[in-house]
């Protein structure tokens, strides 16, 4: 049976752990492809708010299995905490499998990513400095230290022993840092894996023999389109894949598993950090978005910047995920507002963009061009049924889809599970 992925259509922070946690009540395994625990998904069951960062949303449901898969990176001190956390609130966290080939985020991961967006001032990144990005530029030089490798304490200080003699030069001599000391962290690090290895497998072969046995499964992206290392808005975005194609490879499955890809995107946009940002308002309307929205980091709390719905940027992620239908987030947010705008084009440096531009220097010089509609000025969070909806918000959720390409399957009007729409 073929598998689903849910995928960020934006610039992250779409609302993909509630559209996941909806359609993991119906599968076996629900697997992260991608990031670490710089990506936060928030999900709200029966007034109970559950922040995850790094295990799988479908963890929430007892039958579900949750696969962090060999293309995320780990912090081991993190995954232990977030799983402590579940188990006081009665979520059974020995459910949870991890790929033996996931790289590990090391503490000068962490230092050099603070010190790195430090030292680059008005060219920030604008990274979480969990040590994401760090983590994988060893991953692709390759003395990355993997999952793995706790279990073999000579190859595990060997590994530490050569990543150290490069880190602590670059630490004292580039950033006048303090150097990390070897033996504190193989202390520390090794002290974890009695409490891991129960949870490392070849996550590969076990999503293969799920899909072999026609169960469910469900690949779960962090981050968003926008933030792809190579189909983002380089170099503002996250150090790894969270488009369809980083499924395959983050799993270790083949693309032809593939058929339902669901994007989901806000009913407006938002992005945290810096970088680009075509629609974004500065003003009282965006603000209150900001303040309606809750727009605010799960994992940082940093405040987002928000804007009207940008659907040539829709239109980009459709095609390069192949996505096949849409799920709607946070529909309810723009019933307060009594004019609503989507932008259609672009126009820059005197020319007109119906595609999303990959020059920098056009992307930074964008003036959406807009396409006004009626707003509905009404409370929507308590409908339960599309058909239910003000007519204003009917034709808004429609247009949408029109200039997408791609039905919008799913709606959501507010943030628990029971506040979605789904249309057939």
């Amino acid at each position: 049976m073929p598998a689903t992925v849910i995928l960020g259509a934006q610039w992250g922070d779409e609302g993909k752990g509630k559209i996941t946690d909806l359609f993991s009540e119906s599968a076996d395994l629900v697997v992260r492809y991608q990031g670490g625990n710089n990506a936060g998904h928030t999900i709200v069951v029966e007034g109970e708010r559950y922040a995850l960062s790094l295990i799988p949303s479908g963890v929430l449901y007892p039958s579900v299995t949750p696969v962090i898969g060999n293309g995320c990176v780990v912090d081991p001190k993190v995954l232990l905490d977030e799983m402590d956390a579940l188990a006081a609130r009665g979520i059974d966290p020995g459910r949870v499998r991890v790929s033996a080939n996931a790289h590990l985020i090391m503490p000068y991961h962490r230092k050099l990513d603070a010190v790195m967006e430090r030292y680059l001032g008005g060219q920030r990144i604008g990274t979480t400095k969990r040590g994401i990005g760090p983590a994988y530029m060893d991953k692709f030089s390759r003395f990355g230290i993997r999952v793995q490798d706790l279990f073999d304490p000579k190859i595990f200080r060997q590994k530490l022993e050569v990543a150290l003699r490069e880190k602590n030069q670059i630490l004292t001599r580039v950033y006048n840092q303090l150097p990390l000391d070897l033996d504190e962290i193989a202390d520390e690090y090794l002290g974890y894996a009695p409490r891991i290895l129960p949870h490392v497998t070849d996550t590969s072969l076990l999503v293969w023999e799920a899909l072999r046995d026609g169960e469910t499964v469900l690949f779960e992206g962090a981050q968003g389109t926008l933030l792809d290392v190579d189909h983002g808005t380089y170099p503002f975005v996250t150090s790894s894949n969270p488009t369809a194609g980083g499924a395959c490879t983050g799993v270790g499955i083949g693309p032809g598993a593939l058929d339902r890809i669901i994007g989901v995107a806000k009913a407006y946009i938002s992005r945290v950090g810096t970088g680009p940002f075509p629609t974004e308002l500065h003003d009282e309307i965006g603000e209150k978005m900001v303040q309606i929205g809750g727009e605010f980091g799960t994992v940082t709390g940093r405040r987002r910047r928000c804007g009207w719905l940008d659907a040539v940027a829709l239109r980009y992620a459709v095609r390069v995920n192949g996505l096949t239908e849409l799920a709607l987030t946070k529909l309810d947010v723009l019933s307060h507002f009594e004019t609503l705008k989507i932008a259609v084009a672009y126009d820059s440096l005197g020319e007109r963009h119906t595609e999303f531009p990959r020059q920098q220097r056009v992307l930074y010089n964008c003036v959406p061009v807009y396409e006004e509609l009626d707003g509905w000025v009404a409370d929507i969070t308590g409908v339960r049924r599309y058909e239910d909806l003000p007519a204003a918000a009917r034709r808004y959720v429609e247009r949408v889809e029109e200039l997408a390409g791609v039905p919008v399957t799913t709606v959501s009007v507010g943030p628990g599970r029971d506040a979605t729409l789904f249309r057939s």
